[in-house]
C-alpha cells in the first residue's frame, strides 16, 4: 500500500543506498536501514562472507548495481540500459532487430496464429523389425 505524510509525500520505505552513514558505496546502510538494524551487522556478515570465496565482495558489488542510490530514481545497471535502448546503433537495438525478423520469418512459416500450419505435419515412422533373436523367445520348460 502506498501511503502518503501530510506533505503529499509516500511513506512507503524503499531500498536505497544512503549518503549517510556510508563507508564505501552505501550498500550496507541503506539495506540495514531497510531492514532496520545496525549496518555494523551487515558489513561483519558480508566480511565473514567474504573468506567464503569472496562471495561478500560478490554480494555488495552486484547490490551496488542494482540498488540505487537515495537521491536517484534508478540504479547503475537501470541507466546502462536506459542509454542503451535510447542509443539506435546500440547492441539492444541490433538484438531486437534480429528477434523481430525472427518473430516475421515464423509468421510467415506458421500463418496466424489461431490457424494450423500451411503444410501438414509428417505422419510419425513407424521403427524398422528387427529379426527376432533367442533372447527374445519365451524360456521353455523340460
Amino acid at each position: 500500500m502506498n501511503e502518503m505524510n501530510i506533505h503529499g509525500h509516500s511513506t512507503v520505505k524503499e531500498l536505497r543506498r544512503t549518503r549517510e552513514g556510508r563507508i564505501v558505496a552505501g550498500v550496507c546502510s541503506g539495506a540495514a536501514e531497510f531492514i532496520g538494524i545496525d549496518a555494523n551487522i551487515l558489513r561483519i556478515g558480508l566480511a565473514v562472507a567474504t573468506f567464503f570465496g569472496g562471495l561478500g565482495v560478490g554480494i555488495y558489488a552486484v547490490a551496488w548495481l542494482l540498488i540505487p542510490e537515495e537521491t536517484k530514481r534508478t540504479s547503475i545497471v537501470q541507466d546502462l540500459i536506459g542509454k542503451q535502448k535510447s542509443d539506435p546503433r546500440s547492441t539492444w537495438h541490433q538484438a531486437q532487430s534480429y528477434w523481430d525478423q525472427g518473430v516475421q520469418n515464423v509468421r510467415k512459416e506458421w500463418g496466424p496464429r489461431d490457424q494450423a500450419p500451411s503444410s501438414p505435419a509428417p505422419a510419425p515412422q513407424q521403427p524398422a523389425a528387427r529379426p527376432a533373436s533367442p533372447v527374445d523367445e519365451p524360456p521353455t520348460t523340460v
